[in-house]
């Protein structure tokens, strides 16, 4: 059997063995990620000097195959510069490099490439093909840089030749950084054409909110329909044409770590009909929550009919006085969710357009609307509140 000193010594051997592997793994993670960041700016830069030449000069329409040639007979063994490959770095940068004149930074060293390829076509200055290294993305105003340079050059071409609208194109950069997704997955992503047919929330969040990120958490967080099975309008003994808001509100305050359940983690009820007085007119706003993730609180307001119109500008009133009186330090502004049966999803769109507080309208059902079928697979109130306690 082994002595004290002796596992003592294995044991030291294993916490160090831990230790380096994860120092290892950490910097494997760095170097890649150097990697793929040093490869797109080498590829934006490139695509940058064909597009000012290409498109601008009186390069022939066989450039880019000659240059692909000469530069694989000059450089043996080196890949990723085909011809086509070339056009894809091309595309690359004519699909991005409006962020070249939003940049708060753009340095001399972007200026236009000065004479085509003085002499010899392999060989271009550091100035012609370094740009996005002096184009600093951090800086650049609602911009997600960090999910950019870190998905690969592949990704991106997929990307750009699928997604034509600069958020949609934004919106796949991030969800694809989010779900660490591969190629194909990002392809099923976009014949699906999740950024259009998401089933996500009615909203105003990409033009209210600033900072990309943070709108794409929001839109990801709410969904456009929510189920209510702990609200049973049989067991209410009620019909469905007299049941109003407060008993919806009520129903949710009851069951409120159920209700939290369908949003995901990180919501904190703060109360029901929470009470402001602004000038002297009343204010209730039917339930409020802090949501930890977003650094926001969260209005929901409850309706029991139909979409109407006047619900934006009750909840923008709402919003206003809470950013005004409520949010504290370091918090974003509050968000509104209007919660209504039914609603016209292009419709809300279309009258959102002019709010300038984030919201979205969602809508829901209640127990006596779902399938019996769907029923019988969905926990009960007792096994959720089991796992709660849990």
């Amino acid at each position: 059997m082994m002595d004290t000193l002796e596992l003592r010594s294995s044991q030291q051997a294993i916490d160090a063995v831990n230790l380096l592997k994860t120092a290892i793994l950490q910097s494997q993670a760095r170097a890649a990620k150097a990697v793929n960041q040093e490869q797109l700016a080498l590829y934006y830069g490139v695509g940058r000097f064909l597009s000012l030449n290409t498109r601008k000069k009186d390069w022939g329409s066989g450039m880019i195959k000659s240059i692909s040639q000469r530069l694989r007979s000059e450089m043996p063994g080196i890949r990723g510069f085909g011809e086509t490959n070339l056009r894809n770095m091309r595309m690359f940068y004519e699909a991005w490099s409006t962020i070249e004149s939003n940049s708060s930074v753009v340095t001399d060293e972007l200026k236009e490439t000065s004479s085509g390829l003085a002499g010899s076509m392999t060989q271009v200055g550091d100035t012609d093909i370094d740009t996005i290294h002096q184009l600093r993305l951090m800086n650049l105003d609602n911009f997600p840089a960090v999910s950019f340079l870190s998905i690969s050059f592949t990704h991106h071409m997929v990307i750009i030749t699928h997604a034509k609208e600069w958020d949609e194109r934004l919106f796949y950069i991030q969800y694809a950084f989010d779900r660490k997704l591969s190629i194909e997955e990002l392809e099923k992503a976009l014949k699906k054409d999740l950024y259009h047919h998401q089933g996500q929330i009615p909203n105003n969040f990409l033009v209210t909110i600033p900072e990309y990120k943070h709108a794409y958490r929001a839109i990801q967080m709410f969904k456009d329909e929510y189920l209510l099975d702990f609200i049973n309008v049989e067991e209410l003994g009620m019909r469905d044409e007299d049941i109003d808001e407060r008993v919806i509100e009520q129903s949710i305050v009851h069951n409120v770590k159920n209700f939290i359940m369908t949003f995901g983690k990180g919501f904190t009820f703060n109360g029901s009909q929470v009470h402001y007085d602004k000038f002297g007119h009343d204010h209730w706003i039917d339930l409020l929550f802090y949501n930890r993730d977003l650094r926001r609180l969260v209005v929901f307001e409850l309706k029991k009919g139909k979409f109407k119109t006047s619900y934006l500008g009750q909840l923008s009133s709402y919003l206003r006085i809470l950013n005004d009186d409520a949010r504290r330090e370091g918090e974003e502004p509050p968000i509104g969710i209007i919660l209504c049966k039914s609603a016209d999803k292009s419709y809300v769109e279309y009258v959102m357009q002019d709010f300038r507080q984030p919201m979205g309208v969602a809508t829901y059902k209640t127990a006596d609307e779902m399938d019996a079928k769907l029923l019988e697979v969905l926990p009960s109130k007792e096994q959720l509140e089991k796992l709660l306690g849990d």
